[in-house]
Parts: C-alpha cells; structure tokens; sequence
C-alpha cells in the first residue's frame, strides 16, 4: 500500500506538470517552465523513486553498476545545466518537440539520481555515498537557484508575461526562488534522511521490500 501511494503521487504530480496549464503557460512565463522543472526532479522522481527502491521492479537492484551515486549526481548536473543555457532554455520553452525532450530527460536524469541513492539494497558505503550525490546536487540546485534569483540582467529575456504582468527579470527572480525554495530543499531532505538512517545504524526503509 505504502509503494502504491508513492507511485500514485508521483505520477500525479508528473501529470501537474505536463497535463495541468505550465506546459500552455511555459512560452510566455520562465516561473511556469520552473515549476515543470521542479515538479519533475523534486517531487515526481523521488517518489517514484521511493515507491519503486526495494522492490522486485527496482532497476538499480537488478542494475546496479549502472545506478552508481556520484556518476549519476554528475550527469543530472550536467543535464540540468546544460538546459539551462539561453539558447536550450529558449527551445524548450517555444517548440514543443524539444519541450518533450528537455522534461523526458529531467524524468531520466532525476530517476537514475533518486533510484541510485535510494534502491538497489546498498551496503553502507553506497547508502553514504548516495547520501552524498543528493547532497551535492541539493548545493548546486541552490546555485543555480541563487544565480537566477540574484543575476543583476535578464538571463532568458521576454515581453511583460500576460500571466501575471510580470517583466522578465521578475519572472526570472521568482522561478529562482522556487528553485531554491523546492528543488535545493528536496535533494537536501533526502540526502538528510539518507545520513540521519545511517547515523541511526537502521537499515533504510526504502530498501524494505
């Protein structure tokens, strides 16, 4: 029951961000394209995650060579913040196709992330180090939150968005705020669950089939 309540969330909160109104609201508002963003890494893959560590469909338990920690915390930073160059941010927002693909590989990104940290049964020493990649990743989500939210000029310029009457500078300043206040938050929670487990000497409950 518990891992079908997971999933559950998990998949409504990926169909908040893709089925809800930010996918319509996304070309003309950078805070709507955030919010998909945030919902993706930090509230849908986590709980997907969750729902799926320990069980018999948990890849990272069946793969676990491929779902190793700090490599995959490297790749979700580099997926991250290579969608978060001008010109990719700009793409994504106004072509659909490339919208599909910029979300599909948040979803990949934070899954190998969540799953390698939470799934495949690790000893110790993997529980420590996937406390440590969400850790990191929880660092340089607050970064780049904290460079969108303070940047002095307009990373990702567009006309006064309808939604809101906001310019794009503002825009730009409350999507960085959510990406502090949600996304830097999450990773930093898991991480901490992860150490607080490990500080107890208790196995994690994730890993509990």
């Amino acid at each position: 029951m518990r891992r079908r309540i997971l999933l559950g969330a998990g998949g409504a909160a990926l169909a908040a961000a893709w089925l809800g109104p930010l996918p319509g609201l996304a070309p003309e508002a950078f805070v709507a394209h955030m919010g998909m963003h945030v919902l993706v890494v930090a509230v849908a893959a986590p709980l997907l995650a969750a729902g799926l560590a320990g069980s018999g469909h948990d890849p990272a338990r069946r793969l676990p060579r491929l779902f190793a920690p700090l490599p995959a915390a490297l790749i979700e930073f580099t997926v991250i913040w290579a969608w978060h160059a001008p010109w990719l941010h700009h793409a994504a927002r106004h072509l659909a196709p490339v919208l599909a693909v910029e979300q599909l590989s948040f979803l990949g990104v934070g899954l190998l992330l969540w799953l390698s940290a939470l799934g495949g049964g690790a000893p110790r020493a993997g529980r420590l180090a996937g406390a440590a990649a969400l850790l990191l990743t929880s660092m340089h989500m607050t970064l780049l939150g904290t460079l969108l939210a303070l940047a002095p000029r307009s990373l990702y310029p567009h006309a006064p968005s309808g939604v809101a009457a906001l310019s794009s500078i503002e825009d730009q300043q409350l999507g960085g705020l959510l990406m502090l206040g949600v996304a830097g938050a999450s990773y930093l929670a898991g991480g901490l669950y992860l150490l607080a487990g490990l500080l107890r000497g208790s196995p994690d409950p994730a890993r509990q089939s």
